[in-house]
Order: structure tokens, then C-alpha cells, then sequence
């Protein structure tokens, strides 16, 4: 991977955020900017992160970022919420460096964020792509989010997850809550990409049919719903053919080439 340019951002409400820049290798497009939003306890120094970032960069230039209690980045996680004044942030940068799409594409928490800024944060996107998002806020069907659940809403496991790498905020949620996933897709008016595993062990499919039914009940013709056998979850789970396919359906929505993605993507 080329060397990366690194910076750090801050947000509107001023939190520092560690920001990294890769340009496009080989044939990608500088006109075309990928945001890797990670999922949660990675970040964009983490070896499967980079590996995404590497694999993507084929395609378009990257800009990954440490989201608020992650890596170098100030504050505290509050697990999806006001995450997306950090995509904003990156969303501004890539602006600034001259690209003229930019598209952000965010894993298992980071689904969660690209979803609601794409619908309501303030800085425009031209698609957006979610990975092993979840749909719903306190999911608990399956055992490991009863184990996130305990890791993110007691004391001792906050201090676990502080070994971790990862800070967690301990204040409540607003009341009412913050918009879900669910609901953002249903007002997202850019195209959308859902990609899930088949055997998501954090998530079942249960939720990207209702991140995608509830794009389509909302009138985005431009919505598709990917479910690919045999991957588990997220950047650790995600195959090279994926993010290929990815990197591909990118391009040919921002019209950068006239190519389609592999035969057998896209079934829902």
C-alpha cells in the first residue's frame, strides 16, 4: 500500500479525530473517494483494517478515520450516536482534497453511521455502502451482543474494553432515542448498498432485509440488498471477491466506469 498521509480532524462538536489518507493504486480513480468507517474496537491502524483500505484503494483514493474513543482519536464511544460528526469530518477532508465523489462505507457499527449520516448529517454524499450493520438499536438475539450489552453498559466492562483500546462513554442515550438505522434508510435518497453474511454471528439477516425494506418502502429505486454466502461479520469476515464487488458497484454508480459487478452479486 502507498504511504498515507495523516492528520487529525475535529468535529463540530470538537472532538479530534485521527484521519489517514491513502491515494488510488493502480488503476483507481482520483476522482473517487471511499470512507472507511470501521466497526467497533477497530480502527484505521488495525491490521484487517488496513487490509481493507488496501484492497479498496484499487478502486478509488481512501480516507479511514479513528472515530471518537478509538485509537488516537479524542472522547469517549457512544457506540453509533453522535458518530457521525466524525464521518462529517471526513466527508469535509475529502472535499477539500479535490474529490468529487465521495462515498463512505462503514462496517458492523460503522454500517450504523454511514446509514444516519447519510440521512441526516450535514455534510452530502454521493451513495453510501453498510456492511454487518445492524438495523435496530439494543439488539440482544444473539450471545455476543448480550456480551457487547454488558461490555458497553456496566462499569466493569467498560474498564475491559478500556484494555482494549476502546473508551466508552457512560451516559445514558437521549430520550427519545437517536434515529436507528432502520429508520435513516428510510429517508437516505442516495444510492445504497447493503451487504451482508449469511452467518452473522453478530447480526442475523433479519437485518439488512429491513435496513433494505425499509429503503425501498421509502421510494430509493437506487437501494440493493447483497447477502453473501458463507461471510461471518464485518472487516474480519469480509473476503477480497467482496470488497472487489464493492469497490466495482462504487464506481459504476458514481459513472467513473461503465462496468457491472460480478456475475451472482446482488441477490437478495
Amino acid at each position: 500500500m502507498r504511504p498515507a498521509d495523516e492528520t487529525t480532524l475535529v468535529s463540530s462538536d470538537g472532538i479530534t479525530i485521527s484521519a489517514t489518507h491513502v491515494a488510488a493504486t493502480g488503476q483507481g480513480s482520483h476522482d473517487l473517494c471511499l470512507l472507511v468507517a470501521h466497526g467497533f474496537t477497530n480502527g484505521w491502524r488495525v491490521p484487517r483494517v488496513q487490509r481493507v483500505i488496501g484492497r479498496l484503494a484499487r478502486f478509488g483514493g481512501i480516507i479511514a478515520l479513528d472515530f471518537r474513543g478509538h485509537g488516537r482519536s479524542s472522547g469517549v464511544s457512544t457506540v453509533g450516536e453522535r458518530e457521525i460528526h466524525d464521518l462529517d469530518a471526513g466527508v469535509r477532508w475529502a472535499r477539500d482534497l479535490g474529490y468529487r465523489c465521495v462515498v463512505p462505507v462503514g462496517f458492523s457499527m460503522g454500517g450504523s453511521v454511514v446509514l444516519r449520516q447519510a440521512a441526516i448529517g450535514c455534510e452530502p454524499v454521493d451513495a453510501v455502502v453498510s456492511v454487518s450493520a445492524p438495523a435496530f438499536w439494543y439488539y440482544r438475539g444473539t450471545r455476543v451482543m448480550r456480551l457487547l450489552h454488558l461490555a458497553v453498559g456496566t462499569r466493569a466492562g467498560r474498564a475491559v474494553m478500556r484494555t482494549r483500546g476502546v473508551r466508552i462513554g457512560a451516559d445514558d442515550w437521549p430520550d427519545p432515542l437517536p434515529m436507528e438505522p432502520v429508520a435513516a434508510a428510510a429517508i437516505i435518497d442516495v444510492p445504497l448498498l447493503i451487504v451482508h453474511g449469511h452467518v452473522d454471528h453478530y447480526f442475523p439477516v433479519e437485518h439488512p432485509k429491513a435496513l433494505h425494506r425499509a429503503a425501498v418502502n421509502g421510494g430509493n429505486e437506487r437501494a440493493e440488498l447483497w447477502l453473501i454466502e458463507g461471510f461471518a461479520h464485518a472487516e474480519s469476515g469480509i473476503d477480497d471477491p467482496t470488497l472487489d464487488a464493492i469497490g466495482t458497484w462504487i464506481r459504476q454508480t458514481c459513472r467513473l466506469e461503465q462496468i457491472g459487478a460480478p456475475v451472482g452479486w446482488g441477490s437478495s
